[in-house]
């Protein structure tokens, strides 16, 4: 637990942080890490970690290598390698990810696809 509480801190390594009191209309596109703690409205994607927090709200189709989920997202959520739900989340939207934890609590309302690398379960005919 302490390990996790760390973890979630660490907001200083981030190359964007969309602030609790900011609210953006707009698209998001970068190679480092994003936190938002604010109100986001358009499309976010990222190469690397996305971060999104407990009172934040995004109505954007997302897309990032890794990501926490603690907030409101209404999109579709398309994650290449871990995705972490925490129990505050509250998504509306079809999520597609390899790897996925998801806290008692969450809420969750759409499909969940998990791929393994370029591989589905259809091409695997499991």
């Amino acid at each position: 637990m302490f390990n996790k509480e760390v973890e979630t801190n660490k907001n200083y390594g981030a190359e964007t942080v969309i602030g609790p009191s900011i609210k953006v209309k707009g698209d998001f596109h970068g190679d480092g890490d994003i936190i938002i703690e604010g109100s986001v409205e358009g499309e976010i994607s990222t190469k690397q970690f996305l971060s999104v927090g407990k009172n934040a709200t995004i109505i954007a189709n997302v897309s990032a290598n890794s990501a926490r989920i603690a907030g409101l997202v209404k999109g579709d959520i398309k994650i290449n390698a871990y995705l972490e739900i925490l129990a505050s989340a509250k998504i509306t939207g079809n999520v597609s990810t390899e790897e996925i934890s998801i806290e008692k609590g969450a809420v969750l309302q759409g499909n969940l696809n998990m791929i393994k690398g370029e591989n589905n379960i259809q091409e695997n005919n499991l």
